[in-house]
């Protein structure tokens, strides 16, 4: 009997079965392992070694026997003992699958992996093993990227690991967040995800549509359907046939549009300007507000029917005051996305003087700041006070009261990659008098879990 997946997500396996479920896994094209209770890699299939065998210390021969943790987080301990979720503990605790999202050394360096393990049960019912299935996420990156989502930080992970929940799913996601936090990008992660991303992604702005216009370019209209029609005009439903219908600013339609909205997701059809025909809608709704619709409906400003027809899975998009720490990512990042000029870069103290400030508008903020810099730097590099000069308010921003530490003691003469900087930091910073975990947290602006794990982060090769 081969092992198949029980109803509760749990694996059947049989007491000689063991050389047969690495034949198994070899076959699937994700990486995966089989380990015991004590962490111990029993075996991993072709993709496994393809991804993890170049690590350091992870030669091929070398993954049998070593503890999973060692090979994909560099850890010492656990995860769980290292400030993250670890699925196999769950998974033991509830005897069930778990899935939790994880950052994993790979041979390009870390990178957002989906992580789900699985129990092994033999004839009798008890627990053997664990197979662990690891699954790249493509939709985002923990380093600086020339496109899509960036951010590592513990509030960024958890709105990305609700991406990829729902994103296989049909169900409307409804993104909440601050102007300026990237939620067009949040919803193309969410089409990027699904069964849908070969068909096509179609953004509507809903600030300022009159009821004419939402009309005609949601719905199309009919060749003479009104004084200069001269054709017959596709709507956004229709080209979003198949795809993703993504409706920026939800929260400025208003209540006329609203009911024609609700009609279209209740029915599933509408019909064209002029015309006559009633046709079916075929899309996967994304809408997003930098309003509080929930108060909204309670002034009467919202209807609550289309309310709660949108508020199926809400995603928060976290501000930079809540990512802090994923700053310095995000600049470099921006740096590559608004100048083609090869080897610019900026110094650590232009680095750490953007992790400081406010940022009212957010990424958007960010990256207006970073491109004026750009225009107005000759050089290679962009130091802190051309960012102060190109600065709305001359650099006078006041430090965030849950920002990161400044302190001109720290000093780095050199450019360095940016993983580097950042242990180099923590290790001046815990090195301070009175130096505790639960005090640098909240200053840094990131969880205790996530410092954590930072500080037990071993250094990169060949930095201090």
């Amino acid at each position: 009997m081969a092992p198949y997946l029980a109803e509760d997500g749990t694996m059947d396996y049989s007491a000689n079965q063991l050389q047969e479920l690495i034949s198994f896994l070899d076959g699937l094209p994700e990486p995966r392992i089989v380990m015991d209770a004590d962490y111990r890699i029993v075996a991993a299939n072709k993709a496994y070694r393809r991804e993890y065998a170049s690590s350091p210390g992870g030669g091929a021969a070398s993954i049998l026997g070593r503890r999973c943790y060692e090979v994909s987080h560099h850890f010492t301990v656990p995860c769980d003992q290292a400030g993250e979720s670890c699925p196999l503990k769950l998974s033991q605790e509830e005897g069930a699958s778990r899935r939790v999202l994880h950052l994993h050394h790979t041979p390009r360096g870390e990178e957002h992996v989906d992580v789900e393990t699985t129990p092994v049960r033999d004839e009798s019912g008890r627990i053997v093993y664990f197979v662990e299935t690891l699954r790249m996420v493509q939709q985002a990156s923990s380093r600086p990227a020339a496109q899509g989502l960036v951010g590592r930080s513990a509030a960024f992970q958890q709105m990305l690991e609700k991406v990829l929940r729902v994103a296989p799913a049909q169900a409307t996601v409804l993104l909440l967040g601050e102007t300026g936090t990237g939620k067009e990008l949040v919803a193309r992660a969410v089409h990027e995800a699904s069964g849908r991303r070969d068909a096509p992604f179609v953004a509507v702005d809903c600030t300022g549509l009159t009821e004419n216009l939402f009309e005609s370019e949601l719905f199309g209209h009919e060749k003479g359907a009104f004084t200069g029609a001269a054709f017959r005009k596709l709507g956004l439903v229709e080209s979003a046939s198949g795809g993703t219908l993504f409706l920026d600013e939800i929260g400025e339609l208003p209540p006329s549009l609203q009911v024609k909205l609700l009609r279209l997701l209740e029915t599933g059809t509408y019909r064209r300007v002029g015309g006559v025909d009633t046709l079916r809608a075929d899309f996967r709704l994304v809408a997003a507000t930098h309003r509080d619709l929930a108060a909204m409906v309670r002034s009467e400003r919202f209807r609550r029917d289309l309310y709660y027809r949108l508020n199926t899975f809400p995603i928060h998009t976290p501000s930079l005051a809540e990512r802090r720490d994923d700053i310095p990512l995000l600049a470099l990042s921006l740096l590559e996305r608004v100048d083609h000029r090869p080897g610019r870069h900026f110094s650590a103290d232009a680095l750490a003087w953007l992790a400081e400030r406010t940022w009212e508008g957010n990424i958007r903020e960010l990256r207006n700041l970073i491109e004026r810099a750009t225009l107005m730097s000759d050089g290679d590099e962009i130091g802190a006070a051309r960012l102060a000069e190109v600065a709305d308010d001359g650099g006078s921003s006041p430090v965030a009261s849950s920002g990161a530490v400044a302190d001109t003691a720290f000093r780095v003469d050199t450019p360095v990659p940016l993983e580097e900087l950042e242990s180099r930091y923590l290790a001046w910073l815990m090195a301070r008098p009175g130096a505790e975990v639960r005090l640098l947290a909240p200053r840094l602006g990131i969880s205790e879990r996530t410092l954590y794990r930072k500080l037990r982060r071993p250094p990169p090769p060949g930095g201090a």
